[in-house]
């Protein structure tokens, strides 16, 4: 990337069911969600949304090798998204076991995304 325009910073958390993807997507959605970049077009090549380039680090406690990148990638609209997974986040106790939300013991995966946005 160039030029970074934002650096936006979220935590997602799968309480039940030690789903570390869907942790990164609830992460990657919170960085996002809070905020609109109405002037970041006037400044892409091309004035183009698509040319926008993304990168999302995502601080993963667990797991690493069932992080399926694609479902994260669902959660960006626009640009080209590239990836850095770095040992972080953190495994805590959700305090129970619930076998109807497929938990497979009672630990809470918390993963903290870093998304830089630019071109």
């Amino acid at each position: 990337m160039e030029k970074v325009m934002f650096i936006e910073i979220g935590m997602g958390i799968d309480m039940h069911g030690q789903n570390v993807t869907k942790a990164a997507v609830r992460a990657v959605q919170n960085a996002i969600h809070h905020n609109s970049m109405p002037g970041l077009r006037s400044v892409l090549p091309g004035n183009d949304i698509h040319n926008m380039k993304v990168n999302v680090r995502l601080a993963v406690p667990a797991d690493k090798d069932k992080l399926d990148l694609e479902t994260v990638r669902k959660a960006l609209p626009y640009g080209e998204v590239s990836f850095e997974i770095v040992d972080g986040g953190m495994l805590t106790s959700s305090g129970v076991v619930i076998a109807e939300k497929e938990d497979k013991n009672d630990l809470a995966y918390i993963v903290i995304a870093s998304v830089e946005v630019g071109y």
